[in-house]
């Protein structure tokens, strides 16, 4: 198992080089509300020479295929050849609030969008007539960015067993978030039912998860409790992913208490609502030797690449840099260490 770093836009070329040092595999740009990913990637592809570069994700509803695919070419040609696309359809309120993109039969959009992203890449000229998208006509879609030959690899942000079929059948790679090695091992078997075998060599399987490093297990968990409020506190409670993954997991009491302390605008206290197990489970939390444990039990499950989310328990620099540090020294604790750079090989 190799780790990623989850950047942010502040700092992001100081956290990536630190997290080359120390032998990260990839650096993760997210897109929200602070940052889209490729600005973040620009950055860091000039200011390092080995790391992979993953967006984490760009969101498909934010950006037409074409432009995708351009972004995409960019940061491989720029990065020399070090970049890999994570995709993400997001969630109806966001789709709709942000993007004004309607939200139905996600899955096949996606597979229409990949489709085209994909033929793109290959540098031929695209016209393509879709359910959901359409490009060509006078003006085909042709890409004429220099990068090195080959495939760029492509992985999906999934959540339910529909959505990882179809990230094992046409993707390169799964990115996942706030999950538990018993989910992931769950995941990774959607996954090659979507592959029709299970041989998943050259696949990447990438959870992110926050990870806080302090002596006891409460102390870390208390300093992620208000990214997790920020999470399940997106949109609709009743289509929230972060909620919906709560209660799945037996937390159904927890959430509702969670929820209505929030609706009133106590935070710190819908923070508190949140059992010490339910972050536990689904974050990397306490000293060194115990998140070294915890790795090998996503090492087991099936994760490739695992994603250090460094912003969640520290607010400036010093602090995630210091993340990074503690979680590449429980990699070599746990003795899942492998060499080399995330590779996503494309098989989809």
């Amino acid at each position: 198992m190799r780790l990623a770093v989850n950047l942010v836009h502040h700092g992001a070329g100081e956290l990536a080089r630190a997290a080359e040092r120390s032998g990260y595999a990839a650096a993760l740009a997210p897109e929200g509300y602070r940052s889209d990913a490729a600005s973040v990637l620009g950055l860091v592809a000039g200011v390092t020479e080995r790391i992979a570069l993953i967006s984490g994700v760009m969101q498909i509803p934010g950006r037409p295929p074409a432009m995708t695919a351009l972004t995409a070419a960019t940061l491989d040609s720029l990065s020399g050849g070090r970049f890999r696309l994570g995709l993400g359809v997001s969630n109806p309120d966001v789709s709709v609030g942000w993007y004004g993109v309607p939200f139905a039969r996600p899955l096949e959009r996606t597979r229409e969008y990949v489709d085209i992203v994909r033929r793109a890449l290959e540098g031929d000229p695209v016209t393509y007539q879709g359910t959901h998208f359409e490009v060509g006509g006078p003006a085909p879609l042709h890409l004429l960015t220099e990068r090195q030959p080959g495939r760029l690899p492509v992985l999906l942000a999934a959540v339910g067993p529909r959505n990882l079929r179809l990230a094992g059948e046409i993707a390169d790679g799964w990115l996942g978030v706030f999950t538990s090695p018993e989910a992931v091992a769950e995941s990774v078997a959607e996954i090659r039912k979507g592959r029709g075998t299970d041989d998943l060599d050259g696949f990447e399987v990438l959870p992110s998860l926050p990870t806080a490093v302090a002596d006891s297990t409460q102390d870390a968990a208390d300093m992620l409790r208000g990214q997790y409020v920020y999470l399940m506190g997106i949109g609709d409670p009743d289509r929230n992913f972060y909620c919906a993954m709560a209660r799945s997991m037996g937390y159904e009491a927890e959430v509702a208490a969670f929820l209505e302390r929030l609706a009133t605008g106590d935070r710190t206290g819908a923070g508190a609502a949140l059992p010490l197990g339910f972050i536990d489970r689904t974050a990397l939390i306490g000293p060194v030797d115990r998140i070294a444990d915890r790795m090998r039990a996503y090492a087991d499950a099936g994760v490739t690449t695992l994603g250090v989310m460094v912003s969640a328990a520290a607010t400036g620099l010093e602090g995630r840099l210091a993340i990074v540090e503690a979680a590449a020294r429980a990699l070599e604790r746990s003795g899942t260490a492998t060499t080399g750079t995330a590779t996503a090989t494309a098989t989809g």
